[in-house]
C-alpha cells in the first residue's frame, strides 16, 4: 500500500486511501488509471472496440505508473530519465483529455426509461456521435503508437539501471560557508545576536534548562545567527558543542559528534568507534549531567529528528541551554514546549542593511556605488528581499561582470534564469531546492501552482484553495472533505516558512498570503521544468518545450505582439487560465480554443468588456469561474451549460440579474456575488441547487417570497450572506417572516456564517425566536442602522462554536456582558449601541475566556467609560473604544489597559461634545500613557 507521498506503509497500519490527485511529478496519471477503470465498468465498456482499447491502455499506463513512482524517488535523476518521465507525463494529460471528449461525445446514457422510446433515444445519440466516436478512434490509434515509442525509448536507455544506482558525487553542504563567514562581512546580526545572547545568559539563578529555537524562511541566516551567538557565548559554559541534523539525520553520527565536541578525554573516548545508538546517548547524558552545557542543534526538518535527538541532553539543574534552528514552525513549536522556552523568527535585512550589505560586498564600501547603478541595484534588491543569502549570490555574480549598467540590467532580467544555470548562484538554488525537494508529492503541485501569480501578490487563500480543487490536486483524506483537507495543504506550506502569511484574523486563520521573490524565481523555473504552468510575462516569457502542450496558463503581463503568438499555439489542452493583466484582452485567443478548462480566472482583469466572451457553453469540464473585479454588466449566456461548475465568483462586478438556467447548475458549492453595489433576486428554482455550501449578497426583499422560501432546502449551506432591502411595512413583512423560517431550517442543518446587511425593527425582533439552536453557527454578523431592542434569546452559552459576534443594541447594560461571557468559543466581539445603562460600565473577572479582539462603540451622548477589572478579558490582543471625554474625565481618565495582559492594539475614539480642547488632549495624554506603561507597549491610535 503506498500513502499520499508514495510512501510504502507498514504492515498493519491503518490509513485511508486517497483518491488518485493530479501532480506536477505525475500529471494526470493516477486519475486517467481510475477513469479507464470506470470507464470499462459502465456503457462505454460495452461497444467492444472500445473495451479492448480501454484495456490495453489501461495495462501500458499501470506499467508506468509504478515506473514513474520509482524515477520520482531519485534525488537527482539524469537527463534521460527526466525526458522519458516527461513523455509519459504528456502521454497521461492527452489520454486523459481524449477521454473526457470521448465520455461527453457518448452522452452519460443514464436513463431510467424502457421499450421503444428509449430504444430510438439510444440509436439517435449514437448516430449523433457516430463521427465524433470514429475520430477518437483514430486518436487513439495515434496514442497506442506514442505509448509503443515510449516504451522503445525506456529500453533503449536503459532506464530500469539507472533507478537502481545512486549518485557518486558527493553533495556539497551548502550550510557550511555561514559557519565560517567572516563577522567583519556580517551585516544586520548584531542586534539579533546581542538579544538572543542576552536571552540565552539571563536568569541563570532559575538553573533549569532552556531551549531556544530560530525559525525562518531558507536563506535568511539562521545558521549564522546561531553561529554569531554560539560564538559569543560559548566561553559561559562548561562545555559546548555546534551540529548539524539535516533532512536525512544520523542519530549516532549526531551523538558521537557531541561527545567529540564536549569531552577533551581520550580515555572517555576510546571506544567510541563501536558504540551502539543506545551506548552513545548513555555516555552523553553521563558526561553532560553535572555540567552547564551549550548545545547548537542546526537544521531540524522535523518533530521525529527533535525528539530523536534531544533525549540525549539532560534535564539538569546547571542552566544549561539548547540553541535549535529550523525551517518549520511546527518543529520550532516543538523544541520549545516550556513556558520559559523561546521562538525566534527570523526576519529579513531591512532596505538599509540591504543595501549596505549589496554595497559592500561589491564596491568595498556601503556608501561608493556610482549613481548610475543605484535604480538599477534597488529593483535588483527588491528581488532579493531582504534575504542575505540572495544578496552575497547576486553581489558576488555582479562582482564578477563587468561594471557597465547594461549588464546589470541583464542580470535583473534574468534572475530567474541564472538562478538555475549560474555556478556561483548554486549555493542559493541549492538551499531553496532543499525545502522543495523535502516536500511529498502533493504539496509540491500546489506549491508550484503559486507560480501562477506575480511578484508581490496577494494570493486569497480561499480564491487559491479552490482552483486546488477544481484542477484535481484534492480529494478527501481521513475522513476529511476536499475544502478541509485543501486548507491543510495552505497552513502546510506557510508552516514549512514556504509562503508568507498575510493578514491573520481574529480566530488565526490566514487570509491570504505572498511568495518570497526568489522562491517565485525557483517554483516558477521548476514549472518549466515540469511542464506545469507557462507563465506569459512580457519579455520573460519562456514557452517550454516545443513537443509538450501548455497545460496550464499564467497571463500576468501581456501586449498585442504575445497575443498574437498566443493565438497561433495550441490551446486545446490547456486546464486553467488565469489572467492577472489587463492589457490587450480583446487580443486574447476566443475561449473556444480552450476546450479541456477546469481554471478560469478573469479577477480584476479590467479590460474584460472589450473581450469576446463566445464559446463558453464549450467549457464542459470548468468548475471555477471567477469575474471579481471586472466590472462587467452581463453575464455570457452560455454559462447557464456549464453543469460541472463549482465555483461562480461575481464580486465587484455590475450584473445585475442572474440567468434563470443558473438553478441548473446543480453541482454549484460556491455562488458569490456583491455585498455592498448592486443587489440580486434570488433566483427561482434554487431549492434544487442542494450542493451550494455559500451564497452571498443577495437581496431578501427583491426576491419572490416563493425564493426566499427555496432557502431552507438548501442543506448543506454553510455561509448566508444577505440583503434586507427596507421597503413598504407589508410587503417586507411577508418576505421577512418567509426569511426567518427559512433561516430555522438551515440552522438545524449545517449553517455557519449569517451576515444580514440591512433591514428593520420587524425582520430582526422576529430573528429573537430562532428555533431550533443553530448549533454549528459560528459567526453572526448585523450590519445595519437599526438596533435591537435586547439582545435575542437564541444567544445562549449553547451556542459553543459561536467565534464571531457583531450586533446592535439599543442599550448596553452589565447584564448584557454577562451573557455574553458565558460563551465559551467566542473569539471576536463587536457591540454597537445606541446608549449605556450607566455611563461607567466595568467589565468583571469573569467570562470571555477566550476572546481576542473586542470593539465597544456606544455612540453620541451615551458613550460613557467602559472599565477593565482585574483579570477581565485574559486573552485579549485588539481593543477598540468609544467614550464620552467629560464623563471619563468624571472618573479620571483611568481604562484599566495594565488588566489586559496580552493587549497588543488600541484604538480609542474620544467624542468631545461637551469638553474643551484642553479637557480632550489631557484624555488623549492619559491614554497615551496608560498605553505606554502597559509592558507590551500596544500599538495605540486616537481619533
Amino acid at each position: 500500500v503506498l500513502n499520499q507521498s508514495g510512501r510504502e506503509l507498514k504492515e498493519g497500519t491503518v490509513k485511508s486511501v486517497m483518491a488518485p490527485v493530479v501532480t506536477a511529478a505525475l500529471g494526470a496519471l493516477g486519475p486517467l488509471l481510475g477513469k479507464l477503470a470506470d470507464l470499462l465498468a459502465n456503457e462505454c465498456g460495452r461497444l467492444r472496440r472500445v473495451r479492448r482499447e480501454i484495456r490495453s491502455l489501461r495495462t501500458e499506463f499501470t506499467s508506468m505508473h509504478g515506473a514513474l513512482m520509482k524515477y520520482t524517488k531519485l534525488e537527482n535523476p539524469d537527463d534521460q530519465v527526466k525526458i522519458w518521465v516527461s513523455l509519459v507525463r504528456e502521454l497521461a494529460y492527452d489520454t486523459e483529455d481524449l477521454f473526457d471528449k470521448f465520455i461527453r461525445h457518448l452522452g452519460n446514457g443514464e436513463s431510467h426509461d424502457s421499450g421503444f422510446k428509449e430504444y430510438f433515444r439510444k440509436t439517435a445519440r449514437r448516430l449523433k456521435t457516430l463521427g465524433a466516436r470514429h475520430g477518437i478512434a483514430s486518436q487513439i490509434d495515434d496514442l497506442k503508437l506514442r505509448i509503443k515509442e515510449v516504451k522503445e525509448l525506456k529500453t533503449s536507455y536503459k532506464l530500469d539501471d539507472v533507478a537502481g544506482s545512486t549518485s557518486g558525487n558527493a553533495a556539497v553542504d551548502p550550510r557550511l560557508a555561514a559557519l565560517f563567514a567572516e563577522e567583519a562581512h556580517l551585516v544586520g546580526i548584531d542586534g539579533p545576536r546581542d538579544e538572543l545572547a542576552k536571552w540565552m545568559l539571563e536568569e541563570e539563578n532559575k538553573h533549569h534548562r532552556r531551549v531556544l529555537s530560530i525559525v525562518g524562511f531558507g536563506g535568511l541566516g539562521k545558521t549564522t545567527l546561531a553561529n554569531e551567538v554560539y560564538r559569543k557565548i560559548q566561553g559561559r559554559f562548561d562545555c559546548h558543542a555546534f551540529v548539524s541534523v539535516s533532512q536525512k539525520p544520523d542519530r549516532k553520527k549526531i551523538i558521537k559528534d557531541v561527545i567529540s565536541q564536549v569531552s577533551d578525554s581520550d580515555a572517555f573516548k576510546k571506544d567510541i568507534e563501536i558504540w551502539d545508538e543506545k551506548t552513545s546517548i548513555s555516555k552523553l547524558r553521563e558526561l553532560l549531567q553535572e555540567k552547564r552545557y551549550l548545545i547548537i542543534i542546526d537544521d531540524i526538518w522535523s518533530i521525529v529528528a527533535w525528539n530523536a535527538i534531544h533525549c540525549a541532553f539532560p534535564e539538569n539543574k546547571c542552566s544549561s541551554r539548547i540553541l535549535a534552528t529550523t525551517r518549520i514552525l511546527e518543529v520550532a513549536s516543538s523544541c520549545c514546549p516550556g513556558p520559559d522556552d523561546q521562538i525566534y523568527e527570523m526576519k529579513p535585512l531591512s532596505d538599509p542593511h540591504s543595501e549596505g550589505l549589496f554595497f559592500k560586498r561589491i564596491f568595498g564600501s556601503e556608501n561608493s556605488c556610482p549613481q548610475m547603478f543605484l535604480e538599477v541595484s534597488k529593483a535588483i534588491l527588491k528581488k532579493c528581499g531582504g534575504l542575505p543569502l540572495a544578496i552575497i549570490s547576486i553581489s558576488g555574480l555582479l562582482a564578477s561582470r563587468p561594471r557597465v549598467k547594461e549588464e546589470w540590467e541583464k542580470v535583473k532580467r534574468s534572475i530567474g534564469s541564472d538562478l538555475i544555470k549560474s555556478q556561483s548562484l548554486e549555493g542559493m538554488k541549492n538551499i531553496l531546492s532543499l525545502s522543495y525537494n523535502d516536500l511529498p508529492p502533493n504539496l509540491k503541485t500546489v506549491l508550484l501552482y503559486l507560480s501562477n501569480y506575480p511578484e508581490d501578490y496577494v494570493i486569497d487563500r480561499e480564491r487559491l484553495v479552490r482552483q486546488w480543487i477544481a484542477e484535481g490536486f484534492i480529494s478527501e483524506e481521513r475522513g476529511r472533505s476536499c475544502q478541509e483537507v485543501a486548507e491543510s495543504y495552505f497552513y502546510e506550506l506557510i508552516n514549512k516558512s514556504l509562503v508568507q502569511p498575510v493578514d491573520i484574523c481574529y480566530d488565526g486563520k490566514v487570509q491570504a498570503c505572498r511568495v518570497h521573490d526568489m522562491m517565485l524565481e525557483l517554483i516558477i523555473s521548476k514549472s518549466i521544468e515540469e511542464n506545469f504552468i507557462t507563465v506569459v510575462n512580457g519579455g520573460q516569457t519562456v514557452w517550454g518545450n516545443s513537443q509538450c502542450s501548455i497545460r496550464r496558463l499564467s497571463i500576468q503581463d501581456i501586449d498585442q505582439e504575445l497575443a498574437f503568438e498566443l493565438a497561433k499555439k495550441d490551446l486545446s489542452h490547456v486546464r486553467s487560465l488565469i489572467i492577472t493583466s489587463s492589457g490587450c484582452m480583446k487580443h486574447l485567443p476566443s475561449l473556444t480554443k480552450f476546450e479541456t478548462l477546469r481554471v478560469l480566472d478573469f479577477e480584476y482583469c479590467r479590460g474584460l468588456a472589450e473581450y469576446d466572451m463566445k464559446g463558453m457553453e464549450t467549457l464542459f469540464q470548468l468548475k471555477y469561474l471567477s469575474f471579481r473585479g471586472t466590472g462587467i454588466s452581463e453575464l455570457p449566456s452560455g454559462i447557464v451549460m456549464l453543469r460541472d461548475l463549482e465555483t461562480l465568483d461575481l464580486r465587484s462586478t455590475k450584473i445585475r440579474d442572474l440567468p434563470d438556467g443558473i438553478v441548473q447548475l446543480t453541482k454549484l458549492q460556491h455562488l458569490c456575488t456583491e455585498m455592498y453595489g448592486y443587489h440580486r433576486k434570488i433566483p427561482i428554482g434554487i431549492g434544487n441547487m442542494t450542493n451550494l455550501r455559500e451564497i452571498s449578497g443577495f437581496d431578501i426583499t427583491m426576491s419572490s417570497v416563493g425564493a426566499v422560501e427555496e432557502l431552507g432546502s438548501l442543506i448543506n449551506l454553510k455561509v448566508l450572506h444577505v440583503w434586507l432591502t427596507v421597503k413598504g411595512a407589508e410587503s417586507h413583512k411577508s418576505h421577512a417572516e418567509m426569511f426567518h423560517s427559512s433561516l430555522c431550517k438551515l440552522g438545524s442543518y449545517k449553517l455557519q456564517s449569517v451576515w444580514i446587511f440591512g433591514g428593520n425593527s420587524y425582520a430582526f425582533e422576529l430573528l429573537d425566536s430562532w428555533s431550533p439552536l443553530p448549533s454549528c453557527l459560528q459567526r453572526f454578523k448585523m450590519t445595519t442602522p437599526y438596533c435591537l431592542s435586547k439582545l435575542p434569546k437564541w444567544i445562549t452559552p449553547a451556542l459553543t462554536s459561536l467565534a464571531y459576534l457583531e450586533i446592535n443594541l439599543s442599550v448596553i447594560t452589565e447584564e448584557v456582558f454577562g451573557i455574553l461571557g458565558e460563551l465559551s468559543a467566542l473569539l471576536c466581539l463587536k457591540l454597537y449601541a445606541d446608549m449605556v445603562y450607566k455611563d461607567r460600565l466595568v467589565l468583571q473577572a469573569r467570562g470571555f475566556r477566550c476572546l481576542k479582539e473586542f470593539v465597544y462603540e456606544p455612540v453620541g451622548e451615551g458613550a460613557g467609560i467602559l472599565l477593565f477589572e482585574e483579570g477581565a478579558l485574559p486573552k485579549l490582543e485588539k481593543l477598540k473604544l468609544s467614550i464620552s471625554v467629560p464623563i471619563a474625565k468624571a472618573y479620571g481618565f483611568y481604562l484599566g489597559l495594565d488588566h489586559l495582559p496580552y493587549l497588543k492594539a488600541v484604538r480609542v475614539i474620544l467624542h468631545k461634545r461637551d469638553a474643551t480642547s484642553p479637557e480632550v488632549e489631557a484624555a488623549a495624554a492619559a491614554i497615551r500613557k496608560e498605553a505606554n506603561l502597559h509592558p507590551n507597549h500596544p500599538r495605540l491610535t486616537l481619533h
